[in-house]
C-alpha cells in the first residue's frame, strides 16, 4: 500500500508541478561573470540571468528555476529536445528579449543552440 500512496502523491505533485508552470521566452549567453548577484563568484554552468520581467530588482538572485522549451520563436524547426534544465539565477539581464538568458550549457540541454531564442514554460523550485 505505501509504494502506491508514495505512486500517486508522486504524480499528483508532478501535476501540480507542471500545471503551475509560467509560459515565457529564453535566449543564451557565454560571459558568466562577473554577475549581477554574486559578482566574480563562480556559480557553475546551470545557470541564467533574469530578464526585466523575472528580475524583481534582484529578489531573484539565487532562487533556482526548472525550465523546458516548449517550441520555437523563429524558423528553426524543432528546436527541443524534450528535457528540462534546473538553473540558478546569477545575473540580470536588461533590455532582453527573454524571460530567462540561460548559459550555453543549460540552453543546449533542452534546445538546440542554433535556434538562439525559444519558447518555454518555467516554474521556481
Amino acid at each position: 500500500m505505501e509504494k502506491t500512496t508514495l505512486i500517486f502523491v508522486g504524480i499528483i505533485a508532478s501535476l501540480v508541478s507542471f500545471a503551475s508552470a509560467t509560459p515565457g521566452i529564453a535566449t543564451f549567453y557565454t560571459n558568466y561573470v562577473p554577475s549581477a548577484c554574486f559578482g566574480s563568484q563562480d556559480q557553475g554552468k546551470m545557470i541564467a540571468a533574469a530578464g526585466d520581467a523575472l528580475w524583481n530588482n534582484g529578489a531573484v538572485c539565487g532562487k533556482i528555476f526548472t525550465v523546458t522549451c516548449t517550441g520555437p520563436r523563429n524558423p528553426v524547426p524543432h528546436p527541443c529536445t524534450g528535457k528540462s534544465v534546473t538553473v540558478k539565477i546569477v545575473d540580470h539581464c536588461p533590455g532582453c528579449p527573454s524571460t530567462i538568458d540561460l548559459s550555453r550549457e543549460a540552453f543546449a540541454l533542452i534546445a538546440n543552440p542554433v535556434a538562439g531564442i525559444i519558447n518555454i514554460d518555467y516554474n521556481q523550485v
